[in-house]
């Protein structure tokens, strides 16, 4: 009878404690090294989703901007002027763009640098990084306004992008050292 209360008050203790013990706890990444779900995890992919999800959140500015202004108009923080809130969505337009130019000379730099040609890959990644802003019809007006408005950029886009171009450009270099050279060009002769 013994034998029994000791295995039923074996089996009731919490297992959690011993298995708490048992693996050592999870270091969480820290946030610049953390990718968006769904994002490729390899550099050069990885630019081209980002080039894909910034290009297509670039081009939503004009559909969303009406319900952005409405949203914006309808709950007014006191003592803020639209005009300043709605110049925000311009300068993130601007800096957009600029970003997307760091984004193509990135991939360009890793594209010259393969030696195999690696733009189809680009490509795919570039596609899937714009389906993140494929919206279903059940998404209304005011609800795309809303996502588009609290977006941001991962910030490790920009960090991954300025790497892997100067490690292409890097590359790059090493392989022009043993490229044969252009041959010079022919001296003119004078009769």
């Amino acid at each position: 009878m013994s034998a029994l209360l000791i295995a039923l008050s074996l089996l009731a203790q919490d297992p959690a404690p011993a298995a708490a013990q048992a693996t050592p706890p999870a270091v969480a990444a820290p946030v610049e090294d953390r990718r968006p779900v769904g994002a490729p995890r390899d550099d050069y992919p990885f630019v081209g989703w980002c080039y894909g999800t910034l290009r297509a959140y670039l081009e939503l500015h004009d559909q969303v901007m009406p319900e952005v202004t409405r949203i914006e108009t309808t709950f007014r923080k006191p003592g803020t002027r639209l005009s300043d809130d709605l110049k925000v969505y311009a300068d993130m337009q601007t800096d957009g763009q600029a970003k997307l130019k760091i984004f193509q000379r990135a991939m360009l730099a890793a594209e010259r640098a393969s030696l195999k040609p690696i733009n189809a890959l680009g490509a795919e990644a570039v596609r899937k990084g714009r389906s993140t802003w494929t919206a279903g019809p059940q998404v209304t007006k005011a609800r795309l306004a809303q996502e588009w408005m609290s977006w941001a950029l991962p910030d490790r886009c920009e960090t991954v992008a300025v790497a892997l171009q100067e490690r292409a450009t890097l590359m790059g270099a090493t392989f022009q050292v043993n490229a044969e050279p252009e041959p010079a060009p022919a001296a003119p002769t004078n009769p």
